[in-house]
């Protein structure tokens, strides 16, 4: 049973990190999850690449519902995002990794969440702790033990896309409180925690964002900017792999427990 997933964003297409790697179909309610399996450490592990294998999917059209039903129905239990952000934050430099800790929801056409009604029924999901911090936490020993640079901390601003932000959103949202700014962590977030995974995200700057950033933003540095750290990311993720115990119980998996938990 695969256990753990990788999702992989810009830049993080390849499962060649994992060992015998094998194609992968699940049929959900909300479409058919075509993903890859491998092996590291003696663990099975699912890997996931959010805009598939080929950049083909732009940010607002991702399957989210999807994506993270097939990773719960093969019995995944904790998941370790990446994403590419702009930053906006000046302590934060392109090439830097955030360990997110919370977020600002500014997308516009995404469902959020598993519960609309109906047979399901409705869930008001707690968020205090979007991220989890048991996984967060091995992620930061992780880094501090490869002597990989790691921002502790940071607020994610999740935009629709697929433009990038004017430099008057991104005045605003530094003034909210934002650090980094991308298009993909949410619903991604909402719907693990509902699904009562563990999830956390690894963050790379790849750039600051528009109105600081001295030229105009290219999707091309942003994916060169993520090959050039890729070993690194590599590295972590690998790491936290090894040392992951799935079964560990948190707090995560208890998310919806005052509706019974999640059910597929």
């Amino acid at each position: 049973m695969m256990k753990i997933a990788i999702i992989g964003g810009t830049g993080v297409y390849d499962p060649q990190i994992l060992n015998n790697i094998r194609d992968q179909e699940i049929a959900t309610p909300y479409g058919v999850v075509r993903f890859k399996s491998g092996e590291y450490a003696g663990k099975e592990v699912a890997f996931l690449p959010r805009h598939g294998s080929n950049h083909s999917i732009p940010p607002h059209l991702i399957n989210y519902r999807a994506n993270i039903w097939a990773m719960k129905k093969v019995g995944v239990q904790n998941i370790i995002a990446t994403t590419a952000v702009g930053s906006l934050n000046l302590a934060m430099k392109p090439g830097d990794f955030v360990l997110i800790d919370q977020f600002l929801d500014f997308i516009k056409n995404r469902t959020t969440t598993f519960y609309e009604g109906g047979e399901r029924g409705v869930a008001h999901l707690d968020v205090t702790t979007p991220y989890c911090p048991s996984v967060r936490s091995l992620l930061a020993e992780i880094a501090s033990r490869l002597g990989i640079a790691l921002h502790q901390q940071g607020t994610y601003v999740c935009t629709e896309g697929p433009r990038f932000e004017t430099p008057a959103e991104i005045k605003m949202f530094a003034k909210l409180g934002g650090d980094v700014v991308g298009m993909t962590n949410v619903p991604e977030v909402i719907l693990a925690r509902e699904a009562e995974i563990c999830y956390a995200t690894v963050s790379m700057v790849t750039n600051f964002a528009a109105g600081i950033s001295p030229q105009p933003l290219t999707h091309q540095e942003v994916v060169e900017a993520m090959a050039a750290n890729s070993e690194n990311i590599k590295k972590l993720i690998l790491s936290a792999i090894e040392s992951l115990e799935p079964e560990t119980d948190c707090a995560c998996k208890h998310a919806l427990a005052e509706y019974g938990g999640f059910k597929l």
